[in-house]
């Protein structure tokens, strides 16, 4: 590390040493100045307030182009291409918003653009959609966005789900950083704290391309918020309580610029009961605890930036098994005279915090660097990260506390860009990323292998932006290496590495290759009317729970078999879009057929008698096998919003989603792909940006909103071995109000969020649920564990 700082010491001199600076003035469309306007360039993270006259000032900026991006609540975003050399201006007049149009992005491309530029199929949501929401994690936050949906175990983890494809399908950056945490286990949610993401951007299709294997469905950019200006310290402190559940969070936040030294620090806790329904009441064993730390300190300067980011994330979490007694009360194991035995469940176990065996304490520890540098005619971005991933599993009574599943795995990520500014205007990017890890398995049982894994690829990306057309291609080479350790019972039943004839899991070794790329344009006809078009071929190597898997995964219902003679999975994927945005309506549609190659899926296996196989009669539950074969997935998103002039603070919002995912050759059984979640449609009537006084109070930015959830129903699902099963439709009826609470000075006292989900408490079950495959109620005879009921969300955000 000392070495890495050094070395970052000695480039900054040989920055090119121009002081140039921007400066301007804000206004809205009457001339009125605009105080507290956020200026901000996305690609050198510096941003600046206007003062009361609506001026700005930037200082000691590099030569170069930028996008940038100037940010008001209650005005449209506006963002603008300028060369900066020597002292330059740039005026800026904002609209009050209607529908948002200029979007900046900065995910599947060198540098920041505006959405509409980009050829791939991207969607952003921003950090008030984000506070408007209820949610405990941020994939339930961003799950409402056309195309994304979750797998969910309980209220407490959520792993996000990408037009039908998850898991080690989806990448996760996190603040520039590759997320590594055992991400392919159903119930292994992200180790994140969801305070710390001011917005996400969302790649829809294969991002191999930039981001590498596993990015087939896509990635999810976590980003946090752009440093203050220089000179600026703030504090903000947020609660929020739940009545569902009892959910009690908060967090507190302190950053700060000085003399372009910028610094953050937070902390931030959950508390959670068990959540209730109609159906189920309390469901036990849904609690959850989580602690979270995490620091970002750094340099800004002429030359670029450098950022280090530490974090520290806990959370211990029941795992719900949905057991009941004859009467339908739910029960659990506990020890009695030296012996389990099944207990029914208390009200006062129900009503406390408590969490019971078995659960899951999950720690995950990061530190890592994202640096950008600046040279007369080139960038260079590098990024480089250290994650330790702790997870362990409680299941045994009689071993309380020992961790039965005791997990560790240590990734070191690495990513790097080199950018040329060619006089011409094309953009070719140089870049190379990749990972070492390692997986040690420390309790006393044992669901994969331990292993050894090496990733690298190297890629091209070429990008050239015409007056209205922008044009973006490259390609990609990935090789990947697994080598997974053997592992055997000795004499007295333990485990041991030294081989013998009761094999657990016997050693291999695999080298995956695959070469990905990606082309693509997009074409503005006028400010209203624009499209895109993108091929791009995917690729993704077996992970090791698909090619080791040996023994009953806790929480999952299922007894988990792998596969090493699986190959890689190829994907070749089309998209078209077009945005159309006029005063009184705004649409955008995308559209995406996807093929894959040796898409790998997990399948139940039957015994002789045609009957569930079931490999360990201590854990009975069914054995589930890993295997692969050819499919297709497509589908899209449609949104339409209309905002009627002269109402426009009046917006009718709604979003269509829909994946059909089938396979080739297969009986009628096997036809459909598992997991793929329901089409959906969400429609919204949303008052925003009103303003209302009240004594010595007023209202400011404020909204409400209603909202229909409907979900159609599920019928094309994997039926073979009874895998799966239809799943009915639902719709769930939400709403919400909030705004900031001012004084008669203007000054922003605290904002408030108040959100009503399940407005008429309706019980349903989500296809992508994984406790629908819980136990009978034998009561009822209804299966498995439904969602949650009602729930009262209250929000407040204080800032000084």
């Amino acid at each position: 590390m000392k070495i890495y700082i050094c070395l970052l010491m000695i480039l900054m001199p040989s920055i090119v040493s121009a002081q140039n600076s921007l400066t301007g003035k804000v206004t809205d469309t009457t001339g009125k100045p605009i105080p507290h306007c956020t200026v901000f360039i996305h690609d050198l993270k510096r941003s600046a307030g206007t003062d009361l006259e609506g001026k700005y000032k930037l200082t000691d900026l590099p030569d170069g182009k930028f996008l940038v991006e100037f940010r008001y609540i209650g005005y449209l975003k506006h963002a603008e291409l300028i060369s900066i050399k020597g002292d330059t201006k740039l005026d800026a007049k904002l609209s009050e918003e209607v529908v948002e149009l200029h979007e900046v992005v900065v995910t599947g491309a060198s540098g920041s653009k505006e959405i509409t530029e980009n050829p791939l199929a991207l969607s952003s949501i921003d950090e008030k959609a984000i506070h408007e929401s209820s949610s405990t994690n941020i994939v339930d936050a961003i799950s409402k966005e056309p195309g994304i949906s979750q797998v969910t175990t309980g209220a407490a983890i959520s792993k996000p789900v990408i037009r039908g494809l998850g898991y080690n399908r989806v990448v996760i950056i996190n603040d520039g950083v590759r997320q590594e945490g055992q991400q392919w286990g159903d119930e292994h949610g992200l180790e994140i704290d969801e305070n710390t993401v001011d917005h996400v951007e969302l790649l829809k299709g294969p991002g191999s391309l930039m981001y590498g294997s596993d990015a087939l469905a896509g990635v999810v950019n976590l980003i946090p918020s752009s440093p203050l200006p220089e000179g600026e310290i703030k504090t903000n402190v947020m609660m929020n309580y739940q009545t569902n559940n009892k959910f009690i969070g908060g967090t507190i936040y302190n950053e700060g610029n000085n003399d372009n030294f910028i610094w953050s620090v937070r902390g931030s806790g959950k508390l959670a009961g068990n959540y209730q329904n109609k159906y189920d009441g309390k469901v036990f064993n849904s609690d959850f605890k989580e602690l979270d730390f995490d620091g970002r300190f750094g340099l800004n300067g002429k030359w670029g930036y450098t950022h280090f980011n530490l974090s520290a994330y806990n959370l211990k979490v029941g795992m719900i098994e949905g057991t009941r007694d004859s009467n339908g009360n739910f029960t659990r194991e506990a020890v009695q005279n030296g012996k389990i035995s099944e207990l029914r469940i208390s009200n006062e176990e129900l009503n406390h915090y408590d969490i019971f065996i078995p659960e899951q304490n999950i720690n995950h520890y990061s530190i890592s660097n994202n640096s950008r540098i600046y040279f007369e005619n080139s960038i260079l971005e590098f990024n480089l990260g250290f994650q330790q991933n702790n997870r362990k599993e409680f299941a045994n009574p009689l071993k309380a506390n020992i961790p039965g599943l005791n997990m560790e795995l240590n990734t070191f990520t690495y990513s790097s860009k080199y950018m040329l500014n060619i006089n011409s205007g094309w953009m070719p990017t140089l870049g190379i990323s990749g990972m070492f890890q390692s997986n040690q398995n420390q309790g006393y049982e044992v669901l994969i292998p331990g292993y050894n894994l090496f990733d690298i690829g190297t890629y091209c990306l070429i990008e050239k932006d015409f007056e209205k057309l922008n044009l973006s291609f490259g390609f990609r080479y990935d090789t990947r290496i697994i080598s997974s350790k053997g592992l055997y019972y000795s004499s007295d039943s333990t485990f041991t590495e030294v081989p013998s004839s009761f094999v657990k899991f016997t050693p291999f070794d695999k080298n995956f290759n695959g070469l990905s790329g990606s082309a693509g344009l997009s074409y503005s006809f006028n400010d209203y009317f624009s499209t895109k078009l993108n091929l791009s071929r995917g690729f993704r190597s077996p992970n090791i729970a698909e090619l080791g898997s040996n023994g009953v995964h806790e929480g999952t219902f299922r007894y988990e078999i792998g596969n090493n003679l699986l190959k890689p999975e190829f994907s070749t994927q089309i998209d078209f879009g077009f945005d159309y945005n006029i005063e009184h309506l705004s649409t955008r549609l995308s559209l995406f057929y996807n093929y894959i190659e040796n898409y790998i899926y997990v399948g139940k296996l039957n015994n002789y008698l045609m009957e569930d196989s079931i490999p360990d009669p201590i854990h009975p539950v069914p054995a589930y096998q890993f295997t692969q074969g050819n499919s297709f997935l497509y589908g899209g998103e449609l949104n339409i919003d209309l905002h009627p002039h002269p109402l426009d603070w009046l917006h009718f919002e709604n979003s269509f989603s829909i994946v059909r995912a089938s396979q080739i050759g297969q009986p009628e059984s096997s036809k459909y792909l598992p997991m793929i979640p329901a089409p959906r449609l969400l429609s919204q009537l949303r008052f925003a940006n009103y303003q209302l006084s009240f004594i010595n109070f007023q209202i400011k930015d404020g909204y409400l909103f209603i909202e229909g959830d409907y979900h159609f129903p599920q019928n094309e699902f994997y039926k073979a071995h009874q895998t799966e099963t239809a799943t009915t439709d639902y719709l769930l009826f939400n709403a919400g109000i909030g705004g900031g609470i001012t004084n008669q000075n203007g000054k922003t006292l605290f904002k408030i969020y108040i959100t009503l989900n399940n407005l008429f408490d309706k019980s349903y079950q989500d296809h992508l649920s994984r406790l629908k495959y819980a136990e009978v109620n034998p009561v009822t005879g209804r299966r498995g564990v439904f969602n949650m009921g009602r729930n009262l969300s209250i929000k407040i955000n204080y800032e000084f």
